[in-house]
């Protein structure tokens, strides 16, 4: 955004009276009778005047050049504007320089099979780019997959000993380890490099296990983690209290959903046959349900008349289609936790004290990573242009062949016609060559002269000599012409 800076007294001064300021004044300019602003000052004048030609004959005199910028600028504007055009030229002809000329398919028939590959290869080509585009598109979307997470609930007991008594850790306690794995990841065969493993704390957005209140009363029973933005990922959780008892424990797991998920309230849920779901999924499911049940207004296509199910929900008898999203956030509540009730017991034997529970978690889709690595891969496309690069040598080495060809057949046929006519074409391409302006040959003879279009040149030259002469009086009195 750009600043503004407040202006100086001059400048105020300009665009409050701007016919009194005596900065920067400009030309005062009057109209032609043919409504072409020309400047009142005899100067200009003289300069428009010398602005029609270098020669000072009128400009549409007959082979009369033009006037022109400086030479050196002149000539780099004409070498950029070539290139342009040679860069134009090769970017229209790329894909034209493979096809072979028909000349070519007349004399070898089996080249049509070539053709028939050009063909495929067209559509195969626009096969691959729509692709690409689905995949563009694709990717725009979350792309989620379900697994199991596979939790452990891991206990231990410690027991003080004699030996230990003048140490501070002298009451009996307990240990409670909460990991997990995803199923895949156990199941997957073991290779020589690293594989990445993702933490367990990623999946959830807060875990809170709650002891026996009676047990460790109401200020010490709730062990809580949640994620925050400078938040550190593990590969566990883990709780030590001091007791020799049983206790009961509850464990609540709020996963992590991305992108973020709403529980509907019951009624809509019930309705819209949806529990837990994104925003846009919700939001296409109510519009679903709109049109299937004709509650779009005929009249006015911005306002929904609302069923009895919809006044029993959203509280009103008709509203706008902007006014959805905020009638939907009251009615979307966060997700319901995963919830384990356990039992940390100390008669459970030592090889049975870890538990497990599985769990269905949403990751990232595998397919994903591959469709992108699809999209950034430059080496088919950078093989694929060698290759090109090849049949355009190709077809180029065949059409100077078959210009070879054709010369020498002509010459064959008739060696006397094609030497003239060689001799005439190579004239005329010296002619373009050395920039040779009208015709030599014809200018020699004196008919040339007494041609119809003679008399019309004569009075271009004698106007133009006379625009001269009148443009070099005009600035020597310093006067403007009428």
């Amino acid at each position: 955004m750009a600043a503004r800076f407040p202006a100086s007294a001059s400048m105020q001064k300009m665009a409050n009276n701007p016919q009194q300021s005596s900065m920067y004044q400009r030309s005062q300019f009057q109209q032609s009778p043919y409504g072409i602003s020309r400047p009142a000052s005899g100067s200009n004048t003289a300069m428009a005047m010398r602005m029609q030609g270098t020669s000072g004959v009128h400009p549409y005199g007959p082979n009369v050049p033009r006037a022109g910028l400086v030479p050196g600028a002149a000539a780099a504007l004409e070498q950029a504007r070539r290139r342009q055009d040679a860069k134009n030229r090769r970017r229209k002809k790329k894909m034209a320089d493979k096809i072979l000329p028909q000349r070519v398919r007349d004399l070898v028939p089996e080249s049509q099979a070539y053709m028939d590959l050009l063909a495929f290869e067209r559509k195969l080509d626009a096969t691959i780019m729509r692709k690409r585009l689905d995949i563009q598109e694709a990717l725009k979307r979350p792309m989620k997959q379900k697994k199991k997470l596979r939790i452990y609930l891991t206990t231990n007991f410690y027991v003080p000993r004699p030996e230990n008594e003048d140490e501070e850790n002298i009451v009996p306690s307990w240990e409670l380890r909460v990991e997990g794995r995803l199923l895949e990841e156990m199941q997957a065969p073991k290779t020589d490099g690293p594989r990445q493993k993702r933490k367990f704390s990623t999946y959830f957005k807060s875990l809170v296990i709650e002891l026996d209140r009676e047990l460790y009363g109401p200020d010490n029973h709730l062990v809580e983690w949640h994620r925050t933005s400078s938040t550190q990922e593990t590969d566990g959780f883990q709780v030590k209290r001091p007791g020799e008892e049983n206790v009961k424990c509850t464990i609540m797991f709020l996963l992590d959903y991305q992108p973020p998920q709403y529980k509907l309230d019951p009624r809509l849920a019930r309705l819209m046959g949806i529990h837990t779901q994104t925003r846009p999924v919700i939001v296409n499911a109510l519009w679903q349900y709109i049109k299937s049940h004709n509650l779009q207004d005929s009249h006015e296509r911005e306002y929904i008349n609302c069923d009895r199910y919809f006044q029993q929900i959203f509280e009103c008898n008709r509203m706008k289609f902007s006014e959805i999203p905020q009638r939907l956030s009251s009615l979307l509540l966060p997700p319901d936790p995963i919830v384990i009730h356990h039992l940390i017991s100390k008669e459970t034997p030592e090889n049975k004290r870890t538990t497990c529970y599985d769990i269905e978690v949403e990751v990232d889709d595998t397919l994903k990573a591959q469709m992108q690595s699809f999209l950034l891969s430059t080496a088919s496309q950078n093989e694929i242009t060698a290759y090109d690069n090849k049949i355009y040598e190709t077809v180029e080495t065949i059409n100077q062949l078959k210009i070879n060809r054709e010369f020498f057949l002509g010459f064959a046929r008739d060696p006397p016609e094609f030497i003239n006519q060689w001799i005439q074409s190579q004239s005329q391409d010296l002619k373009v060559m050395t920039d040779v302006v009208g015709n030599p040959e014809e200018e020699r003879r004196a008919d040339f002269f007494h041609l119809p279009w003679s008399q019309e040149a004569v009075c271009r030259y004698f106007y133009g000599k006379v625009q001269q002469k009148r443009a070099e009086l005009e600035q020597a009195l310093g006067i403007r012409g009428t």
